[in-house]
């Protein structure tokens, strides 16, 4: 399981080091391989998501088989699958970012890397900080009343 929030930066070539905390659980569960992708479309900053290989293709298998020609599918399909790219981390403990995905997230040098559970997210620094500034607002007045029972 992926938890907690890390400051990392991208070097010059667009690699991230995956924080050592994770490295042997990524190896072992998924030798290495990493899944990064875009964010799905909707509320919030963009951003990128980071899966190891088998839970990717658990999510993968999902995504295809919600109904093909519903217009939020094939958003989520072009959004998800679409930007998905295989990486491998190397010697060093670090996966690169592609160009593409580093545009798509804004994400320039500093970034923070966050634990999603199954999950890690790379967010731009600034665009992480804006996200959570909006979450101290009063943004839980209105909870829908499933979430009033939820117990944390």
């Amino acid at each position: 399981m992926f938890l907690g929030a890390s400051k990392v930066t991208l070097d010059d070539k667009g690699r991230v080091a995956i924080p050592a905390r994770y490295r042997d659980r990524i190896r072992d569960r998924a030798d290495g391989h990493l899944v990064v992708t875009a964010s799905p479309p909707g509320p919030g900053a963009r951003h990128l998501r980071i899966y190891m290989h088998p839970d990717w293709e658990v999510a993968a298998r999902k995504l295809t088989r919600l109904p093909g020609m519903h217009p939020i599918t094939l958003a989520l399909q072009r959004r998800l699958i679409g930007y998905a790219s295989e990486r491998d981390i190397d010697g060093h403990g670090r996966i690169l970012i592609n160009l593409t995905m580093q545009e798509f997230a804004g994400v320039e040098r500093h970034a923070m890397l966050v634990g999603q559970g199954n999950r890690l997210e790379l967010w731009d620094e600034g665009r992480w900080k804006e996200q959570n500034d909006e979450l101290d607002k009063d943004i839980f007045a209105d909870l829908p009343e499933e979430f009033m029972a939820l117990v944390l």
